[in-house]
């Protein structure tokens, strides 16, 4: 990865991007960072060896590919502080839940290349979900070259900006759910006598191995549901009372509000 990247805000997310592209491709040398936290800064410097940068604006001079990894609320500020540097050798990668192309767009310029995108925390151990939408003035060079950015933490799906709100239901919040799930296992088996570590082991390993069947076998979740369920067996009566309890509803009408929040923050 010989392109210069850059990232204004480095906090959890940042970091988790950052720690992923360098361990994919050993460019620390070619990343500059810059953090108002002065003395995240060093930290980040001494940890990874990246750049430091003393504004915003030094840092979209030094960089070509600039992963804008700040708060909703902080964004306008940046596009104020960086409109003047960027041009068309700059790729703006927002990953701001709420700030559309449209409104990026009108802080840097209608010339503005600006790809949004969507991760997920999972990206912290490499195996994050990260959507992508580029606008139209992104190459297709460009968006192959941002596309392998984003793969350093993870997988990448490139989708219209109008599924965004989709995506931060069944991924970008979704780890909070699948958290709860395993939470909740975990104290059932602890509710049996299990010690919690092991409790937590087991729980996370059945939902890790099952998601990754999913993914290598390309079989309908209910097809494999099916598998395990035998007639009259422990399976299917859990299964039933989950479904008595509105296991599934339950789970879509939480995923329908957050997608609906999602919507009221890109008004």
């Amino acid at each position: 990865m010989n392109k210069k990247i850059g990232f204004i805000g480095c906090g959890n997310m940042g970091e988790a991007m950052l720690n992923g592209i360098i361990d994919s491709f050993d460019n620390s040398d070619k990343i500059y960072v810059f953090e108002k936290n002065e003395e995240r800064q060093n930290e980040l410097k001494k940890k990874y060896g990246v750049n430091i940068s003393s504004t915003p604006l030094e840092l979209v001079n030094s960089s070509e590919m600039i992963l804008v990894a700040v708060k909703p609320d902080i964004f306008p500020l940046v596009m104020d502080d960086i409109r003047s540097a960027v041009d068309d050798t700059k790729v703006i990668i927002s990953i701001a839940a709420g700030v559309t192309i449209a409104a990026i767009e009108k802080g840097l310029g209608d010339n503005a290349k600006i790809i949004r995108t969507m991760p997920n925390t999972p990206a912290f151990v490499g195996s994050g979900m990260t959507s992508m939408s580029p606008n139209k003035n992104v190459t297709s060079e460009e968006a192959a070259i941002a596309k392998q950015i984003l793969e350093g933490f993870g997988e990448v799906e490139e989708i219209p900006e109008t599924l965004i709100h989709s995506v931060i239901g069944v991924s970008g919040s979704a780890p909070a759910y699948v958290f709860m799930f395993i939470e909740a296992m975990a104290d059932a088996a602890v509710l049996a006598g299990m010690p919690r570590n092991k409790a937590y082991k087991f729980a996370s390993q059945a939902v890790m191995g099952s998601a990754k069947m999913v993914l290598e076998t390309g079989m309908h979740p209910g097809a494999l549901k099916d598998m395990v369920c035998s007639p009259g067996g422990t399976t299917i009566e859990a299964v039933a009372e989950l479904e008595k309890t509105g296991f599934r509803s339950s789970v879509i009408s939480g995923m329908r509000k957050c997608m609906e929040k999602s919507k009221e923050m890109s008004k």
